[in-house]
């Protein structure tokens, strides 16, 4: 008797957890983010092969016959997204700039102090900063504007300050309204013309989820409306590729930087686990006319948010 209710009970188990994951992958088969807890999850979609792995070994001790049936067409949809996205040929046309972006998420001014020296030391031409209130602006004023001395920013507390350094003259322009500062510019790249923006949507919070969505959807038309030439679009998504939200702004057109340098699954946020255990939030995007390559994900103290540093190179059409 103790027996045949210890099977039942890991059926149960068993079930629930394949049902959980299910939801999860469905939403991810329909190509949508559905609501809490869903998109919360969505951006751990790979990690969902540890409870569905479990939940196969739960049904084997149960002796449950339609739990590793149901365990593995789950399994096989996870490998199946698992896989990278936005695959394509880089361009290979004649090189007209080379360019180093850097993007940092410095959590409230948090990491200011640790990101200057990580900026001297990569000598990136062009540095997008998310959550930079009015200390970290002042700081990056002070101690990097010999070496940049162009700057957009959206001044702020909290979250909502932003800014964009660069090395090279920037013309202002209208940024994409936001809860959060999302600054955009023009720079002038050896005569070459590329539009800079800077991306801060809100998180997908359990009671933030549609502003979440809304703000992704105002970067996605940014970028579907921009056709005047080089895009660089960069910061923190909150998203990954597994949210459909973030890959309706790659279906514009532009394409994920990290993922074209071959570091497409690599953790960007929670700093603490990375790049054990996370998701990939932090994104530099750019249009087809730039290749990729280098991308490599760097530590900072004082912030959840590893920076990210790309090279980029800008082509003839």
């Amino acid at each position: 008797m103790r027996s045949m209710r210890g099977r039942l009970l890991g059926a149960w188990c068993a079930g629930l957890l394949l049902a959980g994951v299910s939801v999860v992958v469905g939403c991810r088969v329909a190509d949508t983010d559905a609501v809490t807890p869903v998109p919360q999850l969505l951006a751990f979609l790979p990690w969902l092969i540890v409870p569905t792995g479990a939940a196969v070994v739960l049904s084997l001790l149960a002796r449950w016959p339609a739990g590793p049936i149901w365990g593995t067409v789950v399994l096989g949809l996870l490998a199946w997204f698992v896989e990278p996205y936005g695959t394509g040929e880089q361009p290979d046309g004649p090189v007209l700039a080379r360019l180093r972006v850097l993007t940092s998420n410095v959590e409230f001014g948090w990491a200011t102090d640790a990101l200057i020296p990580v900026v001297r030391r990569e000598r990136p031409d062009i540095v997008f900063v998310e959550e930079c209130e009015y200390t970290c602006q002042a700081a990056v004023a002070k101690e990097l504007g010999a070496a940049y001395p162009h700057r957009q920013a959206v001044a702020g507390d909290s979250s909502v300050g932003s800014v964009i350094l660069s090395r090279f003259p920037l013309t202002a322009t209208a940024g994409v309204p936001g809860s959060m500062g999302m600054p955009g510019a023009v720079a002038d790249v050896g005569g070459h013309a590329v539009r800079l923006q800077l991306a801060h949507p809100k998180p997908p919070l359990p009671r933030q989820v549609s502003l979440w969505k809304r703000e992704l959807g105002r970067l996605r038309d940014f970028a579907a409306r921009y056709e005047n030439g080089p895009l660089v679009l960069a910061g923190d998504f909150n998203a990954s590729q597994d949210h459909a939200a973030f890959r309706r702004v790659l279906g514009t057109g532009l394409r994920d930087a990290a993922r074209l340098a071959g570091d497409d699954r690599e953790p960007s946020w929670p700093s603490r686990t990375a790049p054990a255990f996370g998701a990939q939030i932090d994104h530099v995007l750019v249009s087809k006319d730039f290749s990729a390559s280098g991308a490599r994900f760097l530590h900072l103290d004082g912030t959840d948010h590893r920076a990210l540093v790309v090279n980029i190179t800008l082509h003839q059409g």
